[in-house]
């Protein structure tokens, strides 16, 4: 039984690849363990998956990590960053595929849940009318079940963040972690000692005879920021997707033309030079000319154009791309990682990693609140210590335990992932996914939008969009007449002609015969007796059609449209023209005139020609236009727009639109395009509608502004209340804040914060 050393795993049958070399039969595991074996065994290592390309793949202990968010911080191995505290990445994007964080995370909630729940409605059951809660558990047991209940949740599964929290202090490097470790050690160790040893607390804090406990509080918190680290861990898993979606393009063997024959070899053993053959269906192993034969080949990845190109002997042809029709030999001029596909990881990559993340307005505040909290803490301890009344150490005690537990960051935390999660879910709600917080807030200060053309403005399937017939024919015969010819052929023009017949008529197609086809020319065909020719003007002419003189003026008109035109001769007499275009679809006007109306500027980039794309921009009022443009060169204007000040969103759907996609600040991607430009989009609009853009703008900006009124609601509890936990006022009024005084502001402060967040589904956008 053959073993992967690799991943582990056996190889299947069914996804191994086998190859020949030296007439030595091997096979390999899958893409990514390139291990090669005699013979093929029963299970691969991406068993149950379905494709040896979506195999997981395991974290490398001595692979260097980084830190999305702190440039510069990386190490050998996963680990946690020192700065802010978050899981460091692998630097090679899309190489690792590693959930264990996820699951830890995951498992961790789920347990502090199931505990978290008869804590709280058992610290909670005096607030129900008639305390049932206390008729069935005594308050003095119920007080330490409480403490059986939250200690699991805060020195068991919350250990990970006092971790954080004591690395950002000893750092100094505070954020996050530092409030939540600070806020909920301080309610945890007090409550502990308030049960264990209450005699220490003058009987002016005790409530009914006992002294409040705040377990739940801890273990509250605890349990909402291992939530928000499961939603946030699940949106960085797609970081790699876009990665992995464009390795999987290329094909993992190529077959190589020899004296001997063809060999099928794995694509890393094809060298520069070397004379490949490409069959119809499959795929175009590498870069190269075409030396033999023809063949019609898709370039979407490269153009992000639906229709295939004709490829003929010394035509160019990239690796990747897809031969749909025709064979055809071609010499390799570029492997490895100089194929344009390899270019295209490479910029995906680059701009995942020079991409600023934002900075947190919550964690830019608590690097100056933390410091100030422990300080007053400090301060107010010290000087109800050595100041203060007797007795003096339960007053420091209780005053410093006020101040801190006023200040846990419990609506601090809640404030931006609240506003988040009622937001994205708002947007789902209207078709728009948001794939993270950060591309939300970004794209609340967008004021660019770059959009490519076909697929995303228009529909990104040819369609006969205009006809012209010569007497005595109608435009219903000459479509009828076309499709019966091309029902024949494999082009994509072909099929828009097809279903143009289907519209006009729902009876069948016509039998043709004698079938010929004139490679990158045209096709003709005997239907009912006559014979007709579908193709280009030229095609025509060199077929000895006659009486061309008005289909070529006619042509003229048509092409203004920016789409292609096929002309159709009956018995070798013109007869008529048929218009195929991509057309625009029905609700992008009105989605451009939205965003002029949000205040945003509109450059349309696109890889088709220039009448196309002036024909489309004109319709739609768009100004800013750049055709004929490659992915490169639409990844480099992208990140001169950036560089230039502009904060840019990128809306596509192509593969060749991935790189400008994770250029952009934030990459908009049609729910109707490719994978690949999808898992590089932080928007993803569900129907492909550009409307879309639009609401996430509007829903953006709301949630934005809810977010900055949450953090008022959390801060000025806080800020108002701190003093007075310190006790400010007692000299003058004799007031302290009882600490059960300061854990209702601090849930006055929650209640407010959630409830504003909420109000966003009501928003309108």
């Amino acid at each position: 039984m053959a073993i992967d050393p690799i991943c582990g795993m056996e190889v299947d049958p069914t996804t191994a690849i086998s190859a020949e070399k030296n007439n030595e039969t091997f096979y390999f595991c899958c893409d990514h363990c390139r291990k090669k074996f005699l013979a093929p065994a029963k299970s691969c290592c991406c068993s149950g998956s379905g494709s040896a390309n979506s195999a997981p793949r395991k974290a490398d202990p001595n692979a260097r990590y980084i830190c999305p968010m702190c440039p510069g911080v990386s190490s050998i191995g996963p680990s946690d960053c020192p700065k802010c505290g978050m899981a460091l990445e692998p630097e090679e994007a899309g190489a690792i595929d590693d959930d264990s964080e996820l699951i830890d995370m995951t498992r961790r909630f789920v347990v502090s849940l199931v505990l978290v729940v008869p804590l709280f409605i058992i610290s909670m059951g005096s607030m129900i009318p008639g305390n049932p809660i206390a008729r069935i558990i005594p308050q003095n047991v119920a007080r330490w079940l409480e403490l059986v209940l939250a200690t699991p949740v805060v020195a068991g599964l919350g250990l990970t963040f006092f971790k954080r929290a004591w690395r950002s202090i000893a750092t100094f490097n505070l954020n996050m972690f530092t409030l939540i470790g600070i806020g909920t050690g301080a309610a945890f160790i007090y409550s502990v000692v308030a049960l264990v040893s209450p005699g220490i607390f003058p009987d002016s804090f005790r409530h009914h005879g006992e002294l409040p406990l705040y377990f739940e509080s801890a273990a509250v918190i605890i349990a909402l920021v291992m939530l928000g680290q499961v939603l946030e861990l699940r949106a960085r898993k797609r970081t790699g997707a876009a990665m992995r979606e464009l390795m999987n393009l290329a094909p993992m063997t190529a077959l190589i033309v020899r004296p001997d024959g063809d060999h099928e070899v794995p694509l890393a053993e094809v060298a520069v030079g070397d004379i490949l053959r490409v069959r119809p269906g499959t795929s175009v192993p590498t870069d190269g000319l075409v030396t033999e034969g023809h063949g019609s080949v898709d370039e979407s990845m490269i153009s992000g154009e639906p229709v295939p190109v004709e490829k003929n002997v010394g035509d160019a042809v990239t690796g990747a791309t897809i031969n749909h029709s025709g064979a055809f030999l071609m010499q390799a001029t570029k492997v490895g990682d100089e194929t344009v596909l390899s270019q295209i990881l490479k910029l995906v990559t680059d701009a995942q990693r020079s991409r600023a993340p934002i900075q947190r307005l919550a964690d830019s505040v608590a690097g100056y609140f933390v410091p100030v909290v422990v300080s007053v803490a400090i301060i107010a301890f010290l000087v109800w210590a050595f100041f203060g009344p007797e007795p003096r150490l339960a007053f420091a005690l209780v005053n410093a335990v006020a101040v801190l537990i006023i200040a846990c960051p419990c609506a601090l935390g809640l404030a931006t992932p609240m506003s988040i999660t009622v937001g994205i879910g708002r947007g789902a709600t209207e078709g728009v996914l948001i794939r993270d917080a950060e591309a939300l807030e970004t794209l609340a200060r967008v004021n660019t939008i770059v959009v490519d053309k076909t697929g995303t403005l228009t529909e990104g399937r040819p369609s006969v969009t205009a006809t012209h017939a010569e007497p005595p024919y109608s435009d219903a015969e000459i479509i009828m007449l076309a499709a019966a010819v091309e029902q024949n052929s494999e082009h994509p023009l072909a099929a828009a002609i097809v279903r143009a017949a289907k519209d006009y008529s729902n009876t069948p197609l016509p039998e043709a015969a004698a079938f010929v086809a004139a490679p990158g020319g045209g096709v003709t065909a005997i239907v009912k007796g006559h014979q007709v020719h579908v193709g280009s003007i030229h095609y025509l002419t060199e077929s000895n059609v006659v009486e061309l003189e008005s289909l070529t003026s006619n042509t003229a008109n048509l092409l203004t449209s920016g789409g292609s035109v096929a002309a159709v001769a009956i018995d070798n007499k013109a007869a008529g023209l048929i218009s195929i275009t991509d057309p625009i679809k029905a609700t992008t006007a009105e989605a451009v005139n939205s965003l002029h109306a949000l205040g945003l500027k509109i450059h349309m980039l696109t890889g088709d020609n220039q009448a196309a794309a002036s024909h489309v921009a004109t319709t739609l009022g768009i100004n800013n236009v750049m055709a004929n443009v490659s992915p490169e060169e639409k990844y480099n204007q992208v990140q001169s727009l950036c560089n230039a000040g502009h904060v840019v969103a990128m809306a596509g759907d192509g593969i060749n639109d991935a790189p400008a996609l994770a250029a952009a600040h934030v990459g908009i991607a049609m729910g109707t395009g490719t994978d690949a430009a999808m898992a590089s989009a932080g928007v993803t609009l569900v129907k492909g509608d550009l409307r879309g853009i639009a609401k996430a703008c509007t829903l953006s900006r709301a949630t934005m502004r809810n977010i900055r009124q949450n953090l008022f609601f959390a801060f000025v509890y806080n800020s108002l209340g701190i003093p007075i936990a310190a006790g400010i006022l007692y000299p003058f009024t004799g007031w302290l804040l009882n600490p059960m005084i300061a854990a209702a502001a601090m849930s006055l402060s929650s209640v407010s914060v959630i409830s504003n967040a909420l109000r966003l589904r009501r928003a309108r956008i």
